[in-house]
This record gives structure tokens, C-alpha cells and sequence, in this order.
């Protein structure tokens, strides 16, 4: 479907007066944004399929898909703008941090009462988002009160269609990507939701900034909590497994997209992946894959120079790559989350 962009790259109106759009934005939509919905709506669609065939918590297949979903949205969760944010698509998809444990408390009622809302993933749509996406999933999967709950059969039945309505919000970002979105970042325009290449800079730069605030402030701070009163068990997606991973997928796909937007700053460039860079080998280093070694204070020291290596970034960003491109993140869709 790739070559779908160069007939958007082909048919942008030329009156708009943008006829020489910035290239970085190009290269941006065409080698970072449309491939991680694309891999999403692929991945998903295989999620669905390996629920129909094989429904039950513990199968091998199903969760090799869950995971390899999962980590097509994570890769793809800093885009937090445009066809992710219609319809509060990306919080169905990740209703995380969940404070309050709607998420185990709406499948606790929906399998309970045996809701025929589950019995179509077009009716599943309008249960709360709390309910819905992968972590509603992780819990059928992977916790042990949840998957004792109700009948076997009626859970089979949830997985089925939770993993369908996941396929059907993924294919729905995707398709509104390539048929009118990319094309709004592509052509600027005084009647458009970017009326220069500037504020579609500054969108990509606020898409940047958000995703490092929130991989270092909500997914490592999070469960580090306090010194004397770490929260492990307040991980993302710790039930799976998966915490460290998270971290590790948001810093790839942010460090490209960083890279994508200074250009021919080789300078910058190169100093932006020597900061993701250090981010990472310490992440690895910790070998912890839910941040449990955060109760003691080696693990937990450890885990807080990831956090300011991010933290690094965020502030090379504000200082070095803002004001090379020439604008301000400003405000994102996830402050006062």
C-alpha cells in the first residue's frame, strides 16, 4: 500500500501556495508515520484471526500476536494526533494509566452479567474505552482473577471480540492516514488544519516531546513512585511482561523520528542518537523486564538514570531541535493526564 502516498504526493492542490513543501515533513509521513499504521493494521488483523482460531489464555499463537500487535501500537503511540485521537481511538486502543482499575472493573461486569454486548465488535465500540484495546486484552490473557471469571466459553468469545474491535479502530487510523491526513501535513493551506509547513513542524515536534515526557515521566516514573515507597506493580503492562519493552520501543521510535526531523543538521542529528543511544544501553542494562528491582536502591538508582537520560533528551529537543526547525512543541493531547 506504500505506493498509495506518491498519488497523495501527486494530487496535493498546487494553488495552496505550499508548492515546495518541507522535505523533512515528506520523509516524515512517507517512511515514519505510514508504515507504523500500516504494520499496526497488519498486526492487528492477525490478532483477530489468531482469536478466532485459537481463543483460549494460554495459547502460544494468540499471544505471540497479542505481543507482536502490542508492539506495532506502541511504535506507533507517540502519534498521538489526527486519525489516532477521532472517536478517542488511542485510548480504546490503551486506556493507560488506569488509577482507578476501570479496565479489571468493567470486564468484572461484562462477564458477570454475561453482556451480549460481546457478541459483536460493532456493538463492543460502545462499552467504555476502559474496556476495550490491549490492556482490556492483557487481563484476559495474562491475569489470573480475570481469566478464573465466568465461563471459558463466554471469555473465549470476549477475546474474539475485543481483538476484532482493536483490527477494526486500527484499520480505521490507517485508512484515515492515507486517504485525507497525510495529505493535510503534506499541503499546508490557509483553509487547512495546518496553514504552513511551520505548524505541521510543529506538530511532529509536539508528537516528539509528548511521547518523551510520557516514556519518562508516566512509563518509568510512574512505578518508581517514591523512594520510600516504590510501585512496581504500577508498570505498564506489567502482567505481560512487558514494561521494559515499552520503554524500549517508545526510545526507537522516537529517536527516528528525532533523527527525521533535524534533517541535514548532521551535528544534531548525531547528537540526538548518542543521547537515544545511552538511553537505551542503560534501559538494557537493567535486565528487568517489569522494573521489580526497583524496591531495592541499586534497582531503583539505576532505573532513575534511564529516567534522566530521557530526561536529557527532552531538554536537547526543547533547546537544540526546537529551535532549529524553528518552532515550539507547545501544548499535547496527553498534558493533564
Amino acid at each position: 500500500m506504500r505506493h498509495m502516498l506518491f498519488t497523495i504526493l501527486a494530487t496535493v492542490a498546487p494553488v495552496t501556495g505550499f508548492a515546495e513543501q518541507d522535505p523533512r515533513v515528506a520523509h516524515i509521513v512517507q517512511d515514519h508515520i505510514l508504515p507504523r499504521f500500516e504494520t499496526l493494521a497488519d498486526a492487528s488483523d492477525t490478532l483477530a484471526n489468531s482469536a478466532r482460531a485459537e481463543c483460549t489464555a494460554t495459547s502460544d499463537a494468540l499471544r505471540a500476536a497479542y505481543f507482536d500487535a502490542f508492539d506495532a501500537w506502541v511504535s506507533a503511540s507517540h502519534l498521538r494526533f489526527g486519525p489516532t485521537e477521532i472517536e478517542n481511538r488511542a485510548f480504546a486502543l490503551a486506556f493507560w494509566p488506569d488509577s482507578r482499575g476501570a479496565t479489571p472493573k468493567g470486564l468484572r461486569q461484562i462477564i458477570s452479567a454475561r453482556d451480549p454486548v460481546a457478541m459483536s465488535a460493532s456493538d463492543y465500540q460502545e462499552v467504555s474505552i476502559a474496556a476495550r484495546g490491549f490492556y482490556a486484552l492483557e487481563y484476559l490473557l495474562f491475569d489470573e482473577g480475570i481469566r478464573a471469571l465466568g465461563d471459558e466459553t463466554y471469555r473465549c468469545t470476549l477475546t474474539q471480540t475485543i481483538t476484532a474491535d482493536i483490527a477494526a479502530m486500527s484499520h480505521a487510523i490507517e485508512d484515515d492516514w492515507r486517504t485525507d491526513y497525510a495529505a493535510q501535513l503534506l499541503s499546508p493551506s490557509g483553509d487547512g488544519h495546518y496553514r504552513s509547513d511551520d505548524e505541521a513542524l510543529q506538530e511532529l515536534l509536539k508528537a516528539l516531546s509528548a511521547g518523551l515526557q510520557f516514556t519518562g515521566d508516566t512509563r518509568i516514573g510512574r512505578p518508581l513512585g517514591s523512594f520510600t515507597k516504590p510501585r512496581p506493580k504500577r508498570a505498564e503492562a506489567w502482567r505481560s511482561g512487558r514494561s521494559a519493552r515499552h520503554v524500549a520501543l517508545s526510545l526507537q521510535s522516537l529517536n527516528e523520528l528525532s533523527r527525521m526531523l533535524a534533517g541535514t543538521d548532521e551535528g544534531l542529528s548525531r547528537k540526538l542518537g548518542e543521547e537515544f543511544t545511552r538511553a537505551s544501553t542503560q534501559l538494557t542494562g537493567l535486565n528487568d523486564p517489569v522494573f521489580a528491582s526497583i524496591t531495592e536502591p541499586r534497582g531503583r538508582l539505576r532505573l532513575e538514570v534511564v529516567q534522566q537520560s530521557v530526561g536529557r533528551i527532552r531538554t536537547l529537543v526543547r533547546e537544540a531541535l526546537g529551535p532549529a526547525l524553528g518552532v515550539a512543541a507547545g501544548f499535547n493531547s496527553m498534558d493533564g493526564d
